[in-house]
């Protein structure tokens, strides 16, 4: 069995044992004995839990975590940070879950107990690992097959991926051209952004400039810090799991990258989408290092704008707007394999121009 480590945060599953006793899988780090290497496969040996029907018990019959039955405000009220019991704790939500769940992270937050909820399939976890914005210290999946678990640990490489920062590269601007009527893409966020952040979008998936967020203020029209005018309906824009989709694809509830001048990224979710017919203006660039052209197509406006490189700690200018762009100017974009299927990076032989 090898080991799973899911962000630090302590995950689990619950399955029947023999003679209807019930064998917890609690997956953690710190509880791995040791790693023995056969035929060149690691094999991590795993001390099992069991769960009877108030507490957690190891190999030893030593109790690691007691359970807390919750299914009115009294039994919530029960549950304190300064009992004498287990170091762990698990809540089984019966009833409410999302504000009981927010209630116990604000009693606990300055403890040193651990807070687990029990949850039977991945959307659920999801809610607890991501109530008050902390989320509960983690899971106990109660299920019968693997696939929760798999779905849950796909949910934390995501997470994980925020973590990563990318690689941006300057890139300078050699040809800007009107280009006429198009149909363009707005892709209004749930989450506001800062100055100097964006969405990567281009028209090859082998660079994908940074189109910065209309949260700059102006004089003309009030800031949207929700919303990046990202381009026509062809366009590609990064979206999690180093995938590309195309802007005529995104809709509401999907989810895409945010990212900085830096590299930092955060993954948020689209709330809408515009789809309008706007003139359009088209930009080429050049990477020093490769004399391939890398292109993008803009809507002709003031408010949308390229996230330019960050000049030593000047974080004064962030962006230039495209109907101020320069033949020279320089631009941030992130270089990556042009082949995709179905937005999946691929190795084989394409030209795009």
């Amino acid at each position: 069995m090898e080991e799973l480590s899911l962000n630090g945060t302590k995950t689990g599953a619950v399955g029947h044992g023999i003679n209807g006793s019930t064998n917890l899988l609690w997956v953690q780090s710190n509880m791995v004995e040791r790693k023995d290497i056969i035929n060149g496969i690691t094999i991590a040996v795993i001390s099992p839990l069991f769960a009877s029907e108030k507490e957690i018990l190891d190999a030893q019959n030593k109790r690691v975590a007691t359970i807390f039955d919750v299914s009115t405000p009294e039994e919530l009220e029960r549950i304190r940070p300064e009992d004498e019991q287990a170091p762990n704790i698990v809540v089984n939500l019966l009833d409410w879950q999302v504000i009981p769940a927010e209630n116990i992270i604000a009693a606990f937050q300055n403890s040193q107990k651990t807070v687990l909820a029990i949850s039977d399939n991945t959307s659920e976890a999801q809610i607890f690992l991501e109530a008050l914005e902390h989320g509960l210290d983690g899971i106990v999946l109660k299920v019968e097959d693997v696939e929760p678990i798999l779905e849950l640990k796909e949910y934390f490489d995501r997470r994980t991926e925020e973590n990563n920062v990318l690689n941006l590269t300057k890139a300078t601007v050699t040809n800007i051209q009107v280009a006429g009527m198009g149909d363009r893409v707005c892709v209004d966020l749930c989450s506001l952004m800062r100055p100097g952040e964006g969405l990567l979008i281009g028209s090859f998936a082998r660079g994908l400039f940074l189109v910065h967020s209309e949260c700059l203020e102006s004089n003309y029209i009030a800031s949207r810090p929700f919303r990046v005018n990202a381009g026509p309906v062809h366009a590609y824009i990064a979206v999690p799991g180093g995938r590309t989709c195309y802007l005529s694809e995104l809709k509401s509830g999907k989810e895409v990258i945010v990212v900085d001048q830096q590299g930092r990224q955060r993954i948020v979710i689209v709330g809408r989408v515009k789809i309008e017919s706007r003139p359009l203006i088209l930009v080429e660039a050049k990477i020093d290092s490769d004399n391939q052209t890398i292109s993008i197509l803009l809507q002709n406006a003031e408010t949308v704008a390229l996230v330019c490189p960050l000049q030593g700690n000047n974080l004064l200018k962030t962006a230039f707007p495209v109907t101020s762009l320069k033949v020279g100017d320089e631009v941030l974009l992130r270089v990556q394999g042009g082949a995709r299927h179905t937005g999946i990076e691929i190795q084989e032989f394409i030209v795009e121009k």
